[in-house]
């Protein structure tokens, strides 16, 4: 039996994800924001950046029917759609960033019929996917680095707002 994945279920659970995103970054302090444990990995305003770039970026290419993204000119490509914001974002910046990135994004992919999703496209590592299953790889893509700025917030002895929610629940 084939399983069907519902592009609006997948849409939703994005906006749910960047939301939480948004809300890290908000929730993260103003001064500490090019803070990272290692000299060698990206800052937490970098990977929130990243995110926002990564994801208006790839979900642009699509909309605009580019069907190879494994092109050595990938960055360059998805720089195309980079969100406009100060050379040093601050906070309130890049949370309004990811918030009407997806905003606009949801509402231009919701318009897209069925056929759009099912076209197949070439991934970054050369693998043939669905339209939607690049999306849900572009939102897994969210989570993974999301996680990390959980984890720089631990480092910071702040509660991530996914965690927060979950507390808020068990003691309703």
């Amino acid at each position: 039996m084939e399983s069907m994945v519902r592009t609006q279920s997948v849409l939703d659970s994005w906006k749910n994800v960047r939301e939480d995103t948004a809300q890290t970054v908000e929730d993260f302090p103003a001064d500490q924001l090019d803070f990272k444990p290692l000299a060698d990995v990206m800052s937490f305003r970098e990977i929130a950046k990243h995110i926002l770039d990564a994801g208006h970026g790839l979900t642009g290419l699509l909309l605009d029917g580019v069907d190879n993204l494994a092109s050595p000119e990938i960055q360059q490509m998805i720089g195309k759609y980079a969100a406009e914001l100060p050379a040093v974002a601050d906070s309130a910046s890049l949370a309004q960033a990811l918030r009407s990135s997806m905003e606009k994004r949801t509402a231009e992919l919701s318009k897209q019929p069925a056929e759009f999703f099912a076209h197949e496209v070439t991934r970054m590592d050369g693998q043939r996917v669905t339209r939607l299953e690049m999306l849900q790889m572009i939102k897994e893509h969210e989570l993974t680095h999301r996680a990390t700025l959980f984890f720089y917030m631990r480092m910071q002895g702040i509660v991530p707002p996914t965690t927060r929610k979950r507390q808020a629940r068990a003691r309703a």
